[in-house]
């Protein structure tokens, strides 16, 4: 199957973010009455015949939501949408767990005000205990993405106020994160409280959900970074910090336009080691090698030492203009100048 001819005429693909049992999901130009712009194009023609059913519902689930989100500028606008294929507007920005903006009051703030904005219009996410639904604009706003789950509702009752309370219990769990000394009172006792159908999903129904996606459906992503951040990434580190010339790694993920989702491996070394000899090191692993292969004097850091790995995983994305803010110090802006001047991937910036 492929695109009918009113959207094929329209859609410019650029590389595919996401393939799974449910959709495919590319990004690329699409043109409006406007003028060409950025956008996503979320398809069911690929997927396979025992999933459709419910790759339908969750289709049509986005698709009504984002008509009420989108206008209310806390989510993509729907740009165009038929029984098969819609497109939405793309948001420039990266997501919670990349941005990881920790003091920022502000991004709360906002947060708390697109959340408000889209329960008034009846819609709820319903998905929003993940950090890569999450995003942190270049204006430093809070944006929400993947509607899948969400539902609009006629009327405000009991079960929308359940899943509107769980919706502002998610966020708060993301604030106390980044900004715990910004929680109010009311905030820690809702924290404190999960809702009764909460209860019993944790304790009974998300052990068969996970056993469904996992075993079933294969899903492992690790905040949108796919399988093979999950199972290789780790084979991979450990077989480079295997060798003494290497003092550490860091593998990412990163959209690549063939492989859907690539992996970057930054690599800590002493200059008298080649990316051809990394390579080597590589070779008796048993996975499929990264896509790309940095060498670099150092990595950013924690004060505890640890890899910053939300920094590196913008430079293997080609965000760099959103890295200055997140840097501490002229110390590592120097070792970020560095890395970003060596990066192997120069495409065009665009997040998960």
């Amino acid at each position: 199957m492929s695109l009918t001819p009113e959207l094929a005429a329209r859609w410019r693909e650029a590389l595919v973010l996401k393939r799974d049992v449910f959709s495919t999901v590319e990004r690329g130009r699409f043109v409006t009455s406007a003028g060409d712009r950025d956008a996503v194009l979320r398809r069911l023609d690929q997927v396979p015949w025992w999933t459709r059913p419910l790759a339908r519902h969750l289709f049509q689930r986005e698709r009504r939501a984002l008509t009420v989100a989108g206008p209310l500028g806390v989510g993509p606008p729907l740009l165009f949408a038929n029984d098969q294929a819609l497109v939405r507007g793309f948001i420039d920005g990266v997501a919670l767990h990349v941005a990881r903006p920790s003091g920022d009051r502000g991004y709360f703030v906002s947060a708390k005000a697109a959340l408000r904005r889209l329960h008034r219009a009846g819609v709820t996410h319903n998905d929003l205990a993940k950090e890569q639904n999450w995003l942190r604009g270049t204006d430093g706003k809070a944006y929400l993405t993947d509607f899948q789950l969400a539902f609009v509702f006629r009327r405000r009752g009991k079960v929308f106020r359940l899943a509107a309370y769980e919706d502002l219990r998610h966020l708060l769990k993301h604030k106390r994160t980044y900004v715990p000394e910004a929680l109010t009172a009311s905030e820690r006792r809702i924290l404190a409280r999960k809702s009764l159908p909460t209860r019993i999903w944790m304790a009974t129904g998300k052990r068969i959900y996970r056993l469904i996606t996992r075993g079933v459906f294969g899903f492992t992503d690790r905040e949108g970074g796919g399988p093979r951040l999950v199972h290789d990434a780790p084979i991979i580190t450990a077989a480079l910090k295997r060798d003494p010339r290497v003092r550490d790694a860091a593998v990412v993920a990163f959209p690549e336009r063939r492989a859907g989702t690539g992996l970057y491996a930054f690599v800590e070394t002493a200059a008298s080691l080649s990316e051809r000899q990394v390579e080597e090191l590589m070779e008796s692993c048993g996975v499929r090698p990264p896509e790309r292969i940095q060498l670099v004097e150092a990595m950013p850091r924690r004060p505890s030492g640890e890899v910053r790995s939300e920094i590196l995983q913008l430079v293997a994305m080609n965000q760099v203009d959103l890295i200055d803010p997140l840097l501490t110090g002229p110390a590592e802006r120097d070792v970020m100048a560095r890395i970003i001047a060596g990066r192997q991937n120069f495409r065009d910036r665009f997040a998960y």
